[in-house]
């Protein structure tokens, strides 16, 4: 019986959760990465060289940095409902707003300003999710959550190099219709946040009342479970050695898949295709990626098992970037660059399933966000390694291993000092308490 409401409660709360969850990561992600398909175009109109773009692109991350942990703070006490809505709103005004720049400076300034806005959507939703979602679920919820950023690559690059065609219309060049047209819908899709998404389990009138007890008791176990083992302050979780160690390896993963992701569309019109054909390709390691996301996150929650997962994705996506530097120039590095994105994008899963399995309520909310911000200053640090290396070498294959060096420390930390117990009891378990 036990079993019957659960498959029947988390059906309705997959379908009410995830599409718009999704949705929301797919333009958030959209918005982010079109910076590297305007730059086919807009980093001559701008005077931005290799260094000075990855330098300017990757500013987004120091205010994503200043602001994630007080917005996962803000968005436990308000709601995920109103402080998603809010996030979303304001960062697709900032993204269209990049269509004003005129130069370096305004352009690092609304980098900079769009990392403020966007701040906590990520850490947020995963914080949002452990409201919903019990122990068993969360790789799985993760992973299709978090498939929209593969997938928005794969459909967003011919779509955004499809815009970049619109150039001259009204007197604009086409990157800036990119940016524009671009930044539409997550506005819209902010709205529909505001007016869709449920804070909590106990408000969710779209369940019946043996469904939303279910639910309730069964969250409710699973923390008390955790908190009878040890639980982690609001202040200490900052310098828990878990914590630390998960911001490490997210650190690694983050710079290895951004520095990649920045630059992908530079490296494949280094094949001699055209700006159309540059977003095509670039679709190819992403839908890789998103296959492979599903498949681990399927995985990960039927073996139960989260370290080794993420240790042997970490793995994958090394040997995928220093096969890329190797073969540069050539279609065996868009292989390697398929072979590393199967790689970052099936650490997903595994990985965001882990904080919560030692850490709940405030404590939660502020590390996840914390592992994220640190985690997402690799999105810093990633394209300004590869665009130096670049002006430096004029190759990017020197960017490319020093990104797979990263992919192989991220390894390591998980290999190492990952071990983080189960303290979930089995689901038969709760059903006998």
């Amino acid at each position: 019986m036990i079993r019957t409401i659960e498959q029947t409660t988390m059906r309705k709360v997959y379908w009410r959760v995830l599409p718009i969850a999704a949705a929301s990561y797919f333009f958030c992600y959209l918005d982010r990465i079109n910076v590297g398909f305007a730059a086919l175009t807009m980093n001559k109109d701008l005077g931005l060289d290799a260094a000075t773009f990855g330098f300017a692109a990757g500013v987004f991350f120091w205010g994503y940095f200043l602001f994630e942990v007080p917005s996962n703070i803000i968005l436990e006490k308000v709601g995920a409902r109103l402080w998603i809505a809010r996030i979303m709103v304001t960062w697709g005004l900032l993204s269209g707003a990049t269509a004003l720049c005129t130069g370096l400076y305004s352009f690092m300034t609304v980098r900079f300003l769009l990392g403020l806005a966007e701040a906590g959507f990520f850490p947020g939703l995963v914080l949002f999710f452990t409201y919903w979602f019990p122990d068993r679920h969360r790789a799985r919820i993760n992973s299709g959550f978090t498939l929209a950023l593969p997938v928005a690559v794969a459909a967003g690059a011919p779509m955004s190099t499809g815009i970049m065609e619109l150039h001259g219309l009204l007197g604009l060049a086409g990157w800036k219709w990119l940016y524009l047209l671009e930044a539409i819908p997550t506005v819209l899709l902010g709205i529909v946040v505001l007016l869709y998404l449920t804070d909590r389990p106990a408000q969710a009138t779209w369940l019946n009342a043996e469904e939303r007890a279910w639910l309730n008791s069964t969250l409710d176990h699973e923390c008390r479970q955790i908190e009878a083992h040890r639980k982690v302050g609001l202040l200490q979780s900052f310098w828990d050695p878990k914590v630390l160690m998960l911001a490490l390896n997210y650190l690694g993963i983050v710079t290895a898949s951004l520095g990649m992701l920045i630059f992908l569309p530079q490296i494949v019109k280094q094949l001699g295709l055209t700006n159309m054909q540059v977003g095509w390709v670039t679709m190819i390691p992403y839908i890789c990626g998103a296959i492979s996301m599903v498949v681990w996150g399927m995985i990960s929650d039927r073996t139960g098992e989260r370290r080794w997962n993420l240790t042997l994705a970490c793995v994958v996506a090394t040997a995928g970037l220093i096969l890329a530097g190797l073969t540069v120039g050539t279609a065996w590095a868009l292989a390697g660059m398929s072979i590393a994105a199967i790689g970052f994008y099936g650490s997903k899963g595994p990985f965001w399933s882990m904080p919560p399995m030692f850490l709940t309520g405030t404590a939660a909310a502020a590390s996840i966000a914390w592992i994220n911000s640190l985690g997402n200053l690799g999105g810093f640090f990633g394209p300004s390694i590869v665009g130096w290396a670049r002006d430096a070498t004029g190759s990017f294959a020197g960017g490319l291993y020093a990104l797979a060096a990263f992919a192989l420390m991220a390894a390591v930390v998980s290999a190492v000092w990952l071990h983080i117990p189960r303290r979930i009891a089995a689901p038969h378990a709760v059903a006998a308490t």
